[in-house]
């Protein structure tokens, strides 16, 4: 680099960019890069709040501040569509969650030397970082790792344990996979440690599959007013803010539809906010969590019909599509190739697409732009706060019908 360059945004994997194309790990917009190769930061860089930064994998741009944060969710989602020569309606401003609002974590333990380690993975690196801080998570989750890492200090031997956490109705769910008591003394200190943590419930995969081993009354989390049963492990939003701007965004898009597909509808989440004015079809292809939905169905009487099927293998055939007015959809990270291609058959009217992977949405969203759908709206949101991992919300219309938008 032969002269001073200025950081004009920062690319998908968290890294500052110049006008000229280089690549500065670590840089915010309009830091400036000296031409031997040292960061002057700018008005958009921050003291990272986070000890850990830099090292934990769990954040990427906590040097980022809010301004910066924000264009960066905004650009990710706009980038993804502008590459696929597709231009929004309207481009919403970003949803970014607020620090300590993360309600479920996957969280890793070893034990070195006899001293456990809790914490997220290194960035690129199968290293632990022993979490002594967290401004990610919500308090509830942070305030476990402590009485966790206490918990096993007891157990002798070398292991490594994956742990989830979750914020359900009842409080902290906790799932721990690879961990094995032995005898009954072992076996009465976790059910202590339990009802000492006031646990909604404990799950412990010992290896021959989950085994519920405390749980004073059914976990629950709420969507969309109604209580569903939670099955350990389960997929949720990250946050109950980023949850409710995605279902707020589906509700005003298919407020007038009488009859609506959801799709990868996992436990509801946009089944029973949309349920009332509208009938539901929840298409979901995990048994746990189709059960868990078509329980919860069932219970509050919501307009939900839950539907066993896997949509990669089996997708719901354009035929079966026409009799909906619209259709909402959430996959996962690898998208709905298979399942897109009978949406853009069937002629649906609305398709409301929420994805946690620009990328494939973009591959996605061309094959409907190209049987004749508009986007007309896309709401970014980043509900994983400073990190590179962004979602969104869009909506397309079928040209030839319009008027339907009301």
């Amino acid at each position: 680099m032969s002269a001073s360059e200025t950081i004009i945004r920062i690319a998908a994997k968290g890294d500052g960019i110049t006008q000229s194309g280089k690549f500065v790990s670590g840089a915010a917009p309009g830091d400036i890069v000296q031409a031997d190769g040292t960061l002057e930061h700018g008005p958009h860089h921050q003291t990272p709040p986070c000890r850990h930064f830099g090292k934990c994998g769990g954040c990427q741009l906590q040097h980022l501040d809010d301004e910066a944060l924000s264009t960066f969710v905004r650009d990710r989602v706009a980038h993804a569509a502008e590459g696929q020569g597709m231009t929004p309606g309207k481009l919403a401003e970003p949803h970014v969650s607020p620090p300590q609002s993360r309600r479920r974590v996957s969280l890793h333990a070893v034990n070195g030397g006899g001293k456990p380690s809790i914490g997220f993975r290194e960035g690129g690196s199968h290293r632990l970082v022993d979490l002594r801080e967290c401004h990610v998570m919500r308090a509830e989750l942070f305030a476990m790792i402590a009485p966790l890492r206490a918990f096993l200090a007891r157990k002798k031997g070398k292991y490594a344990i994956d742990i989830e956490l979750a914020i359900v109705d009842q409080g902290v769910d906790c799932l721990i996979k690879g961990l094995t008591l032995e005898g009954l003394q072992e076996s009465e200190a976790m059910a202590d440690f339990c009802r000492d943590n006031a646990l909604a419930r404990m799950t412990l995969d010992q290896g021959y599959g989950a085994e519920t081993l405390w749980e004073p009354e059914p976990v629950s989390v709420t969507l969309g007013g109604v209580p569903v049963p939670y099955p350990a492990g389960t997929f949720l939003q990250a946050t109950i803010d980023g949850e409710a701007a995605l279902m707020a965004a589906a509700q005003e898009w298919l407020k007038d539809s009488r009859f609506v597909a959801d799709l990868f509808a996992g436990l509801g989440t946009f089944a029973f906010a949309l349920a009332g004015d509208s009938k539901v079809l929840a298409a979901e292809a995990a048994q746990q969590a189709f059960l868990a939905c078509k329980s919860a169905a069932g219970i509050s009487r919501k307009p939900v019909l839950a539907m066993h099927r896997d949509l990669f293998r089996n997708p719901i055939r354009a035929e079966e599509l026409k009799r909906f007015d619209a259709v909402v959809l959430d996959p996962p990270r690898a998208g709905a190739k298979e399942q897109i291609a009978q949406i853009v058959e069937s002629g649906i009217a609305r398709v409301v697409y929420i994805s946690c992977n620009p990328s494939s949405w973009a591959r996605d969203s061309r094959s409907l732009a190209d049987a004749g759908y508009r986007l007309a709206e896309l709401r970014p949101v980043g509900q994983f706060r400073w990190s590179t991992h962004v979602e969104l919300a869009s909506f397309f219309l079928r040209e030839d019908a319009e008027d339907l938008a009301g």
